[in-house]
């Protein structure tokens, strides 16, 4: 007897002291995700993409690849000559900067009230840090009267990976307050918050030291995205779970005298839904492997590594701490053993006994107003504006890139300093820069010449020749392979839709003859990539998830109900979406796997709910009949439910403290989402149409032929 009473205190204490020891090492890792993060848009398009291929080529064209950032300069009135040296100087100077490994010289615009040099910056340097330097220098020593931005694709990216540096300390800081005001409110308790708090964190250190070194060794991709994605579903998971586990452990401390005994029976109630709740979840994130874009492919494995150590700080780290803790850590409502206690008076007393109740009344009625009333938002999706955004609207708030790109815009060629790659064969040379030109989208193109002076008309280095009219000779060029490297400067921004609807039209022109790539085919590419990706894993995610509810409720019908009402609830997730991003925000539109990760996100973690509900709504049904079997299940369910969505809600809305785009839209998708599924569908729409079909529901299980289950407004007719 003592020796199982140490055994049941020391496997607590060893379960405790490992998770200690794993959140100790992978702590300090929070400051060290840059160091493997990838936030290139061009290294997550597949290799069989044109701008990838075009890419790849480049290189044996230029030698060593550069990022290339533009310093714009403009003012109201003509730049002077003596501000035209001092700028020209200034261009020269940024080239003793740590991490810069090229400068033009001063290109003047037309108008004379602006212009342009092209810093080249080393793609093995600190980006942010060396645009930063740039950024310092060149404002700090700009003439009076003239306003100078660094922009260009160097300028952006370090712009958006400086939108994510507040992941490491605001998100987190937001999400876990947010936590625990709710948690604080829900238990009422003073330890029990920072039990659960301290299970999602430790959760959070050991998924994220996983990660970090299986991305350290390139086994998977962690981008600034993914990041933030991560840390918000491993807090929310982990802490939905704990609400699931700790409402379970004080049931079943008032029904066992004994805190060990209470364990148990709590860790078997739960074992079931967590783990069926969890596989969803890693199920859905992993068909994102089936995704041809890097980005979505990378998010699959990293947050499914998220939610399985989620699900196991929950299932061991909880438990053993609760246990060590006993009935002191619900305190000061601490949970006491009453050896006559019996489920009658939760089951029929309470605002979700209430809920049962007016469902039994007129089930019929309520499930087909909430199948209206959420049809009716769905009927807005088609308006959701998800066919991609500029990269320059990415981040959200002010962007020096992004009003550099506007300045430069106005008085040069929109897509300088991007121009569009066009590989061709040596012997089409002359006629694709003839082609190229009589385009209304190109203003200007060269090709690339190892031994060239630099030309005129915008060719900003060494190693570009310039063309003139069409028609007119063909410099020299490189040659490798057989193939010429041809630049194309874009006349409207590289990001824009004009710049997309010129680089589609070349691809066609110019089919089996040459291929476009640089930073606008990216965008394309990207694009296009992703409106493949979403049409293909949607499917095959509702598909997988309804194999999984198959095989937890031994059922059909029930599982087929549940993804059928969780789809309608994302449809009217995406459809207010599309009125507030529309009308109220006034974004620019979204990204095309904003529905992809809506839909998993919301899909996966929506069903959640219904997992939790429906298999206590199954336990209850074998004992009392399904109809009575409904309303005992979402009783005894409803507080900790609705609990858990609002956490899950409220970390998913802490996203938008980032000023990204992408995130913003995506916090408010699912927070919005998941609320609509936790106080309607849930409540109301599966208990109702549960209710109606009756046992017939389990079909074709034998639980469908348990007796007794006359329903409660029959019985009164």
């Amino acid at each position: 007897m003592k020796n199982n009473r140490v055994v049941r205190v020391l496997i607590p204490i060893v379960l405790v002291v490992v998770w200690l020891i794993g959140a100790g090492i992978g702590g300090p890792y929070f400051g060290r995700v840059s160091e493997v993060a990838q936030n290139d848009q061009s290294t997550f398009l597949p290799s069989s993409a044109e701008a990838t291929k075009v890419g790849q080529r480049y290189l044996d064209f230029v030698g060593d690849e550069e990022i290339p950032a533009i310093a714009i300069f403009t003012s109201t009135e003509k730049l002077t000559p003596d501000q035209l040296e001092k700028l020209g100087a200034l261009a020269e100077d940024v080239t003793a900067t740590e991490g810069v490994s090229s400068a033009s010289p001063l290109i003047p615009s037309e108008d004379g009230l602006a212009a342009q040099a092209f810093v080249g910056v080393d793609t093995d340097a600190d980006l942010e840090d060396t645009v930063g330097k740039v950024r310092e220098i060149i404002k700090a020593d700009t003439p009076e009267g003239v306003e100078a931005h660094i922009t260009g694709p160097a300028g952006f990216t370090s712009d958006l990976v400086e939108a994510f540096a507040g992941i490491d300390g605001l998100l987190l800081i937001v999400a876990l307050a947010l936590v625990l005001v709710i948690l604080l409110v829900v238990y009422r308790s003073v330890i029990l918050p920072f039990a659960v708090l301290a299970t999602s964190m430790f959760a959070l250190c050991v998924a994220l030291l996983t990660n970090w070194w299986l991305a350290k060794a390139d086994i998977l991709t962690l981008t600034g995205q993914t990041q933030g994605i991560l840390f918000i579903l491993v807090i929310g998971a982990a802490t939905d779970y704990s609400l699931l586990y700790t409402a379970r452990y004080s049931e079943e401390l008032k029904r066992h005298e004994s805190k060990a005994t209470a364990t148990w029976a709590a860790l078997k109630g739960v074992l079931e839904p967590i783990t069926a709740s969890g596989g969803t979840v890693i199920a859905g994130l992993l068909c994102l492997l089936l995704s041809d874009l890097g980005s979505n492919r990378s998010l699959g494995p990293v947050a499914a590594i998220g939610i399985v150590f989620a699900m196991l700080s929950a299932l061991t780290l909880l438990p053993s701490l609760l246990y060590l803790l006993g009935r002191v850590a619900y305190w000061p409502r601490r949970p006491r053993f009453d050896p006559n206690r019996t489920d009658e008076e939760q089951t029929h007393t309470g605002v979700y006994a209430k809920a049962g109740a007016f469902v039994a009344k007129r089930p019929r009625t309520v499930w087909v107003v909430c199948t209206l009333l959420l049809a009716a938002g769905a009927a807005f999706v088609p308006t959701l504006k998800a066919d991609g955004v500029p990269p320059s609207e990415f981040v959200l708030g002010y962007s020096d890139a992004r009003d550099g790109q506007q300045k430069l815009g106005e008085h040069f060629p929109g897509g300088s300093g991007s121009p569009a790659y066009v590989l061709t064969g040596e012997d089409s040379l002359q006629q694709v820069a003839d082609t190229l030109l009589a385009n209304d989208g190109v203003a200007s193109v060269s090709v690339v010449a190892a031994d060239s002076p630099s030309g005129s008309a915008g060719v900003t280095a060494d190693g570009i020749q310039a063309f003139g009219p069409p028609g007119t000779p063909a410099p020299a060029p490189t040659v490798s392979e057989g193939q010429v490297m041809l630049l194309a400067t874009l006349a409207d921004a590289a990001d824009s839709d004009a710049a997309i609807d010129t680089v589609v039209e070349l691809r066609e022109t110019l089919a089996g003859t040459a291929e476009i790539g640089g930073t606008t085919a990216t965008d394309l590419d990207t694009r296009t990539t992703s409106e493949r990706d979403r049409t293909l894993i949607i499917p095959i995610v509702l598909a997988v998830i309804l194999v999984i509810l198959i095989a937890l409720l031994r059922s059909v019908l029930a599982p087929v109900l549940l993804i059928a009402t969780t789809a309608l609830s994302f449809g009217t997730a995406m459809g207010t979406a599309a009125i507030v991003f529309n009308h109220i925000l006034d974004f620019p539109g979204a990204d095309p796997s904003v529905p992809l990760y809506g839909f998993v996100f919301l899909v996966a973690l929506g069903i959640d709910y219904n997992i939790f509900l429906m298999t206590r709504v199954r336990e209850e049904s074998m004992r009392h009949g399904t109809r009575d079997g409904v309303l005992r299940g979402l009783a005894v369910t409803g507080g900790v439910i609705t609990s858990a969505g609002i956490v899950l809600a409220a970390t998913f809305a802490a996203l938008a403290v980032i000023p990204i785009l992408f995130l913003a839209q995506l916090a408010f998708i699912v927070a919005f989402g998941v609320l609509l599924d936790t106080f309607l569908v849930r409540t109301l729409l599966v208990p109702a149409l549960v209710y109606d079909i009756g046992p017939a529901v389990w079909w074709p299980s034998k639980l469908r032929k348990v007796t007794g289950d006359k329903p409660r407004h029959a019985e009164a007719e």
